[in-house]
């Protein structure tokens, strides 16, 4: 939901919402049905019994802080988060689809550098947004991509099935690069735009250098992940806010899944 809610973002707008981006436009349902979409509609009804519960935080904060936690609770790196994201009031405000990736287009690094660049992002971030595929999984009936299940999903958690792109797809590290570069296993999910990462030169460099040193991945991945988390949002207070361990601001309630999880995810 995070990352799909902002990277609707075009720099090239400069009106707010027109420009899409992270307003919290993805609750709407015009824009989850967009094919990029599809499954999305799971995840939100897990964040709406927090969203009534903490009727104040808006959508678009708190699909990013859902976003961001899931990445540290998975093992991943902390990302410098800031909060005070405006939501857009209506569907009337969802961009038009056709703005994130495809899995599969012709040519696939000139695709991701024409939706990546249109946010204002460069190579390196490309490939390091892109490792936030070691979590997760694809469903073929939702995307057209992945197997139906394989021995890696076919117990869940949650509802059995899809394929995932690393062998222990709910921790957050580096063996997203390192399956893609070795290849030695069918059931791991290889898409032509994470196949790409290892076959056009800019974007090799950064591919070998995370799938060698995790720690040099976490450090561009949180700090790729914080700029994407900012992208197209209007911010009230203008400079945002911290909810981080020792700042002023009440600490948030620690989000456990289980409490929440429907296993339909």
């Amino acid at each position: 939901l995070g990352w799909h809610d902002a990277g609707t973002y075009n720099k090239s707008i400069e009106d707010w919402p027109q420009r899409g981006g992270a307003n919290g436009s993805l609750r709407f349902e015009i824009e989850l049905k967009h094919a990029a979409n599809a499954g999305l509609v799971n995840a939100l009804q897990l964040l709406l019994p927090i969203k009534d519960k903490y009727s104040g935080v808006t959508y678009a904060d708190l699909f990013q802080l859902a976003s961001a936690t899931a990445v540290e609770e998975a093992g991943g790196p902390k990302i410098p988060m800031k909060y005070g994201r405006v939501d857009v009031s209506g569907p009337e405000q969802c961009p038009e689809e056709g703005r994130l990736p495809d899995a599969g287009p012709p040519s696939p690094a000139a695709h991701l550098r024409d939706v990546f660049y249109r946010m204002g992002l460069n190579d390196k971030e490309i490939v390091a947004l892109s490792g936030a595929h070691t979590l997760g999984r694809s469903r073929p009936e939702r995307s057209g991509w992945g197997m139906p299940e394989t021995k890696y999903t076919k117990d869940g958690p949650g509802a059995p099935g899809g394929q995932s792109w690393t062998v222990q797809w709910l921790k957050f590290d580096n063996s997203y690069f390192k399956d893609i570069k070795e290849r030695r296993d069918a059931e791991l999910l290889v898409l032509p735009t994470d196949a790409v990462l290892f076959e056009d030169p800019a974007f090799k460099e950064y591919a070998e250098k995370y799938a060698a040193d995790q720690e040099a991945f976490f450090k561009d991945y949180a700090e790729a992940h914080a700029k994407l988390s900012n992208l197209g949002a209007k911010f009230d207070p203008p400079e945002g806010f911290s909810i981080d361990e020792g700042t002023s601001q009440p600490q948030p309630e620690k989000f456990v899944a289980a409490n929440y999880s429907t296993g339909k995810a």
